[in-house]
């Protein structure tokens, strides 16, 4: 039996009408929507389920680490002493402060190991 034509349709809905009132169909009709609602939710939660679940199954890619290169070793800085000439006799009043030594420049650690 096929409800093809309308006629089957009508009686379908009498029935409908006879069974559940006039007042329960909106009721109901919301109920349908809310549950096909819930159901289309259920099915995308579980095609994302897949999706990521697919994606664990996965190898990931291995990312190339650069090889690291130690730090090269500190040379210790030693400050230069400055040079005083020896007290003479009555050049007191002659005294001049010492200069403050140039700073020698430091080779790199290595132009060092090389030289």
């Amino acid at each position: 039996m096929g409800f093809d034509s309308p006629s089957h349709w009508a009686i379908v809905a009498v029935v409908v009408l006879v069974l559940f009132g006039y007042k329960k169909l909106p009721e109901m009709s919301r109920s349908v929507g809310r549950s096909l609602r819930i159901f289309k939710t259920e099915m995308k939660g579980m095609t994302d389920d897949d999706s990521v679940r697919d994606a664990a199954e996965q190898p990931a890619p291995t990312a190339v680490v650069p090889p690291t290169v130690p730090p090269l070793p500190t040379v210790p800085v030693v400050p230069a002493v400055p040079v005083v000439p020896p007290e003479v006799p009555g050049s007191a009043q002659l005294a001049v402060p010492p200069a403050p030594a140039a700073e020698t420049p430091r080779e790199a650690p290595q132009q060092q190991a090389q030289g």
